[in-house]
C-alpha cells in the first residue's frame, strides 16, 4: 500500500471521519465479483492508483465520499475494466436509491441496516417528539437501551465497571451480533420502562378475576408486551351462575371481550396486540373453542392451543373415551372419544391453522418451580411457558454473525422467579454459510450441539451471578436444587423465541426457522416494492458464475429454487419451509427442545395440497418427540396472510400477484396476520 497523503473524508451527512484505503480496495474487489473476474491483487494496484489521483486533485482538501466514488470510475475504465466499472457505477445507483428509501422515514441511519429495518426503526423502535418526530438514531436507540441495562449493576455493587458493561453490550447489539426483545428496544430509558415480552395472566371463574385481567391485559399490550391466557377454569356455556341464578355464557364468549379489547389498544400504535389462548382438552366446551376460528375474523387476536394431557393422549391411543370436567365442581358431566376431539382439532388446525397444541404435563414435568405453581398457558407464540402473573425477558444471539397495584403481582412473581429466555436467530443463515442442508440429520446434530452449549453457558453465567447478588427467591424447592445445583440466578434460562422485528433488524432469519424464500418482494410501504435476495445465496451465485438480475427475478416468482438449473448442491442446502417435509420440521423442534429449559416457537409450514393426515401425523410426532407444543400452517388455510407466493390474488386490490410478496413486517414462520407478534 502507499503511504497516504489523504487523511480524512467527508460523508455524505457532513460528518469528517477518517480515510481507508481498504475500502476503495474492497469496492473494487467486489466490482470484480459482481461480473464474475478474479482480480488477484489488481484490486490492491487499482486502489493505489485512486489514492494517487485523489492526492493530486484534493492536496491540502477533505474529499468527499462521492468524489471518491468518482475517481474509482475513472479508474477502471483508464484500465480497461469497462465491466467492472459498469457494475461498480450499478451498485452505486443502487445505494443512492436505498438511502433514498430510508430518507422518506426520516431516520438517519448510522448502522448502513436495510430498508425495511430502518422501516421497522421508525414505525416501532425509534423516539419521537409530541408530534412524532423521530427524535433519534438507531445507534442512540442501542446507546438508550445500553445506559438503563448497564446501571442496573449498581443496585448490587456501588464499584461496579458499568463502563466496560456499556461497551461490551454496545458493541453486541451494533454489530448485530445479538438484540434483546421488542419491549426492551422500545422502552428503556422512558417514562414507560417496561423491558418484558412475555406475560401470562390468570383468569378466576368470576367477574373480578375476569375484568381484572383484562384490565392487566390493556396496560401490558400498551407497553408493548404480549399476553397468555387459560380459560379453563371459567365455568362452561349453560352452566349456572350462583350469585344470580342466571346462564354462564362459556370461555369462549369472554375471549371475545379479550379480542375486542385488544383491537382498540394497539399497543400505543407500535406494535399490535397479541394474546394465547388455551383451554384444556377435558373442558366441556372444548368442541366450541377448537372450532372457534371456523369463523373469518373470529378472535383474530388471538392464537389457540388446546391444553392436551397425558391422560387424554393415553384415551386417544387406545381409542377409548375420556371425561369431560366442568371446572366448577370438579365432577365428570360427559364423555367423549378421544380420536373424535382429536380428528376435530387437527381438521381445523389444517382448514384455519388454530388451534395449535400445548403438551400441558409434559411442560410441567420441567417445571422447574413446581413448589411454587403449576403452568397452565403460555405467552402468544408458545415458547415461553409462565405461571399466571410471572414475565419474562427475552433476547437472541444472531448465529448468522456467529459462523402501581394491578402490576405489583406481575413484579412480585417475576422477580421471586427471574426468569429470562436466552435464544438464537438466524440459524438457517448459519447452517447455509456452514453449507448443511436444514432438513438433513447433520443440521438436527447442529442444533443439538449448539443449544447445548449455550445452555450450559447460561447456567455458568446464572450460577455466577448467584454467587455474585444471590439465587431467584423460590430456589429452594426448585427443579435446580434437586438436580445439585447450590444456587442459581435464575428460574430459567433458554427459550427459542420467533424474533420477528428483531431478527429483520438484524437481517438475518427468523428463529429456528427455514428460510421462507430464496429471492421475494418486500413491502416496504405503500406502492414501494423491493427485491430482497439472500446474501449468502447472492454471493454464491456470483462466485460460481450462475447469478443474474434474470435468474433472481424469476426465482422470486416462487421463492424456490429446486426447479431452477442450479447446481444441485446448492438447491440442496437453499431449501425453503415449503421445500422440507414436516417431519424435519417437527425433529428440529424437538433437537432444540432437547436443551430449552422453556419452549421452542416454530411454525410447522405445510403446502397448500397437504392433507389432514399430514397434520395428525405432525401433532403425534411433536408428543413422541417431546415437544411441549405444535403450530402447524397450511399454506392460504387463511385469506389473510402476511406471505404469498407467485400467482395470487393481492388482498387489496384484487390483482394477480407475480410473485413471492412479503409483508414488511414478515420474517419468516407463520404466514398468519396474527402470528406476527
Amino acid at each position: 500500500m502507499p503511504s497516504v497523503k489523504i487523511w480524512e473524508i467527508r460523508k455524505r451527512d457532513g460528518r469528517i471521519v477518517k480515510f481507508e484505503v481498504d475500502k476503495i480496495t474492497n469496492a473494487i474487489h467486489k466490482a470484480f465479483m459482481a461480473v464474475n473476474r478474479k482480480d488477484g491483487e489488481e484490486a490492491k494496484k487499482l486502489s493505489s492508483q485512486v489514492v494517487a489521483t485523489l492526492e493530486d486533485r484534493f492536496e491540502g482538501k477533505t474529499p468527499h465520499v462521492e468524489d471518491v466514488q468518482d475517481v474509482v470510475e475513472e479508474t477502471l475504465i483508464k484500465n480497461g475494466y469497462a465491466d467492472v466499472a459498469k457494475a461498480y457505477i450499478l451498485y452505486r445507483k443502487k445505494r443512492t436509491e436505498i438511502r433514498e428509501a430510508k430518507r422518506f422515514f426520516g431516520v438517519a441511519d448510522d448502522l448502513k441496516l436495510s430498508v425495511n429495518a430502518i422501516s421497522v426503526l421508525e414505525r416501532r423502535y425509534l423516539q419521537k417528539d409530541m408530534e412524532a418526530k423521530i427524535i433519534e438514531t438507531p445507534k442512540q436507540m442501542f446507546e438508550r437501551v445500553v445506559e438503563t441495562v448497564a446501571s442496573t449493576d449498581l443496585l448490587y455493587d456501588k464499584t461496579a465497571d458499568i463502563g466496560r458493561t456499556k461497551e461490551n453490550f454496545y458493541q453486541l447489539m451494533t454489530n448485530l451480533e445479538f438484540l434483546p426483545n421488542s419491549p426492551t428496544l422500545m422502552n428503556a430509558g422512558t417514562r414507560i420502562g417496561q423491558l418484558s415480552a412475555c406475560f401470562v395472566l390468570p383468569v378466576e371463574d368470576s367477574m373480578q378475576s375476569i375484568f381484572m385481567a383484562l384490565k392487566d391485559m390493556a396496560l401490558i399490550h400498551q407497553s408493548g408486551g404480549g399476553t397468555g391466557f387459560s380459560f379453563s377454569k371459567l365455568r362452561p356455556r349453560g352452566d349456572i351462575v350462583g350469585s344470580t341464578k342466571g346462564i354462564a355464557s362459556g370461555p369462549v364468549s369472554f375471549m371475545r371481550v379479550f379480542d375486542t379489547a385488544t383491537d382498540v389498544i394497539k399497543q400505543g400504535g407500535r406494535r399490535r396486540g397479541a394474546n394465547m389462548g388455551i383451554l384444556r382438552v377435558d373442558h366441556p366446551d372444548i368442541m366450541e373453542f377448537i372450532t372457534a376460528k371456523s369463523r373469518e375474523g373470529f378472535l383474530t387476536n388471538f392464537n389457540l392451543s388446546v391444553a392436551i394431557t397425558d391422560d387424554f393422549m393415553k384415551a386417544l391411543e387406545k381409542d377409548e373415551e375420556y371425561d369431560l370436567v366442568n371446572p366448577r365442581s370438579g365432577r365428570p358431566v360427559k364423555r367423549l372419544k378421544a380420536s373424535s376431539i382429536f380428528s376435530l382439532m387437527v381438521t381445523m388446525a389444517w382448514s384455519t391453522g388454530d388451534p395449535g397444541a400445548i403438551f400441558i404435563d409434559t411442560i410441567n414435568r420441567y417445571n422447574s418451580i413446581p413448589h411454587v405453581g403449576e403452568i397452565e398457558s403460555t405467552n402468544p407464540c408458545g415458547e415461553q411457558p409462565l405461571l399466571p402473573h410471572e414475565s419474562c425477558n427475552l433476547g437472541s444471539i444472531n448465529l448468522k454473525k456467529m459462523v402501581k397495584d394491578e402490576i405489583l403481582q406481575i413484579e412480585k412473581m417475576t422477580k421471586g422467579n427471574r426468569k429470562i429466555g436466552l435464544g438464537v436467530m438466524g440459524f438457517a443463515d448459519m447452517l447455509i454459510k456452514l453449507g448443511i442442508p436444514y432438513d438433513s440429520k447433520e443440521a438436527l446434530a447442529i442444533a443439538e450441539k449448539l443449544m447445548s452449549f449455550i445452555s450450559k453457558e447460561a447456567i455458568e453465567k446464572s450460577r455466577e451471578l448467584a454467587e455474585e447478588r444471590g439465587s431467584f427467591p423460590n430456589f429452594d424447592g426448585s427443579l435446580w436444587e434437586r438436580k445439585g445445583y447450590r444456587m442459581l440466578r435464575n428460574a430459567s434460562l433458554t427459550t427459542i423465541a420467533p424474533t420477528g422485528s428483531i431478527s429483520i433488524i438484524a437481517g438475518c432469519s427468523s428463529g429456528i426457522e427455514p428460510l421462507f424464500a430464496v429471492s421475494f418482494v418486500r413491502n416496504v410501504l405503500e406502492g414501494t416494492k423491493l427485491l430482497e435476495v439472500n446474501s449468502t445465496f447472492e454471493e454464491i451465485a456470483r462466485k460460481r458464475g450462475f447469478y443474474s438480475e434474470g435468474l433472481m427475478m424469476k426465482i422470486a416468482k416462487k421463492g424456490s429454487i429446486q426447479d431452477e438449473g442450479i447446481p444441485e448442491d446448492v438447491r440442496r442446502v437453499f431449501v425453503t419451509a415449503l421445500d422440507i417435509e414436516p417431519e424435519w420440521h417437527i425433529r428440529m423442534q424437538a433437537a432444540f427442545q432437547k436443551y430449552t429449559d422453556n419452549a421452542v416457537s416454530k411454525t410447522i409450514n405445510l403446502p397448500h395440497d397437504a392433507t389432514v393426515e399430514d397434520v395428525r401425523n405432525a401433532y403425534l410426532l411433536a408428543y413422541k418427540l417431546g415437544c411441549k407444543g405444535i403450530t402447524v400452517y397450511r399454506y392460504g388455510s387463511k385469506k389473510e396472510q402476511v406471505l404469498y407466493l407467485g400467482s395470487v390474488l393481492s388482498k387489496d386490490k384484487g390483482e394477480t400477484l407475480e410473485y413471492v410478496s412479503a409483508e414488511s413486517e414478515y420474517s419468516g414462520g407463520c404466514p398468519a396476520s396474527y402470528c406476527q407478534t
